[in-house]
This record gives C-alpha cells, sequence and structure tokens, in this order.
C-alpha cells in the first residue's frame, strides 16, 4: 500500500512544470517504514517559483489529497497512517540562537531533504546543485560557528539545573536536561561533519550506525533515565552529560 500510495502522489506532480524534484524523506527513504508508517514527501520546487504558485500548488494538493480514494484508503489502513508532504524551496539559512535557544533543526532539514532523500523519477538539476552545494557538508568557518553555539546552549541549559533543583523545581530541571540533551546531539553531529536524521527518535541507529559510537550510545539512555524525580539525581545527570560533551564535541 505504500508503494501505490506514493505513486497515486508522485502522478499528481510528475508534470507539474515547477516542480524541480519529488523526494520521499525519512523512514521509507532510508528502508526503515513499516505498515504503520506515515508516508512523507518533499515537492522540491525551482528556485524562481513564485510564492504565489507555491502556495496555488498548495491550495490544488489539499484538494486532491482530501478526495482521492486511494490516499483516503490508506489514510484508513491503521489508526497514525498519515501522508505527510511538504513544497520547499531548497533555501537553508543557519539562525543564530539567544539565551536557551536550540536545539533548531537546520542540519536535520538539510539531512533529511537533502542528503537522505529518495528521489522518485529524474533528479532534477536544482536537486544535483543543492547535492553539490550542502554534501559532504557545510562550510567549516559556519560548521565551527554552530559547534560553538551547540555546545555553549548545551552548558546553558546543564547550568540551570542545580538552580532548579534546589528550588524544587524538579519538573523544569528535567526539561532543562532533556533540552541539553538535543543540543549535545545537535553538537554531536556538527562535530563529526554527519547530517542527523532528528534529535529525538532514531537515536541508537544515527549513533551506533552513522557516528560509529556504540560506546558512546550505551552511555546516553542512563542519562534520561531518572528514578527519582526529587532528589539530586538530576544534578548527577547533568555532570554527566557535561562531561560527555566535553569528551565527544570539543
Amino acid at each position: 500500500m505504500h508503494r501505490h500510495t506514493a505513486e497515486v502522489v508522485y502522478n499528481f506532480f510528475a508534470f507539474v512544470s515547477v516542480v524541480d524534484t519529488f523526494l520521499v524523506v525519512n523512514s521509507c527513504a532510508r528502508g526503515k517504514a513499516t505498515p504503520e508508517s506515515d508516508l512523507d514527501f518533499a515537492v522540491l520546487a525551482n528556485p524562481d517559483t513564485p510564492l504565489t504558485e507555491i502556495s496555488r500548488l498548495e491550495q490544488k494538493w489539499a484538494a486532491f489529497s482530501g478526495e482521492n480514494a486511494d490516499i483516503a484508503r490508506y489514510r484508513n489502513s491503521h489508526r497514525f497512517a498519515a501522508v505527510h508532504l511538504d513544497i520547499i524551496d531548497g533555501r537553508y539559512i543557519p539562525s543564530a540562537w539567544d539565551d536557551g535557544g536550540g536545539p533548531d533543526f537546520f542540519e536535520v532539514e538539510i539531512g533529511n531533504r537533502i542528503a537522505y532523500p529518495a528521489p522518485l523519477g529524474e533528479a532534477g538539476l536544482y536537486f544535483q546543485q543543492l547535492r553539490t552545494q550542502w554534501l559532504p557538508y557545510y562550510d567549516e568557518d559556519l560548521r565551527l560557528a554552530r559547534l560553538a553555539m551547540a555546545s555553549a546552549a548545551c552548558e546553558y541549559d546543564l547550568d540551570h539545573i542545580p538552580f532548579y533543583v534546589k528550588r524544587g523545581l524538579h519538573y523544569q530541571a528535567f526539561d532543562r536536561l532533556y533540552k541539553a540533551f538535543q543540543e549535545f546531539l545537535q553538537a554531536l553531529f556538527i562535530r563529526h561533519k554527519t547530517y542527523p536524521i532528528a534529535y529525538n527518535k532514531w537515536i541508537k541507529e544515527q549513533v551506533v550506525s552513522m557516528l560509529n559510537l556504540p560506546e558512546l550510545y550505551v552511555q546516553l539512555p542512563p542519562i534520561l533515565s531518572v528514578t527519582a524525580m526529587e532528589s539530586n539525581e538530576l544534578n548527577e545527570k547533568a555532570n554527566a552529560l557535561r562531561a560527555l560533551l566535553h569528551a565527544y564535541c570539543q
């Protein structure tokens, strides 16, 4: 059903003049999909496409996907089955974080939409240009700046944890810990010049298989495995994550 539904969606966009490349993304592109998985697509528009034309195409797709029997059949095949499709322009602009910022999805978007997708049909010229621009990784000066930014954000959140624990705000401290954990992953991938898939799923696959760091992965689940929330344990977890940040992201 995945394949048939993908073909239905592809055929809708196959002859649209503003489309450069039709991309299957996320778990389906990596061969990790299950019968219950979402179908995720990205449609790369030509770089000179006006925003009004993209908006018009989005409206046409919304109408088509809401009426098509094959898409409806797929959506009804499982409680959580969904078809997600984004029309993208291929422009990726890094952001600058203020205090408390991060993580962001600059590297995640490039990974899922440029590095790891599977073009359905012919890869267009614009998509090929984007792969040349962003692969194997982006500019070194930008990488070093973003590594410093992600590492500093992780330290900033870890610094807050003892303050919240002391005030009895243990759930807020845990929230900071989880945020710092994702910022650590972002810094880790930047350090290794590898585009990530996500910071909240596929963690084992990414750390063990993509980064080839199995010895690091075994240290990650305990960071978020808190057994006594209203205790000093969150401070201990913060210290453990800080040690990993210094060991793996410097």
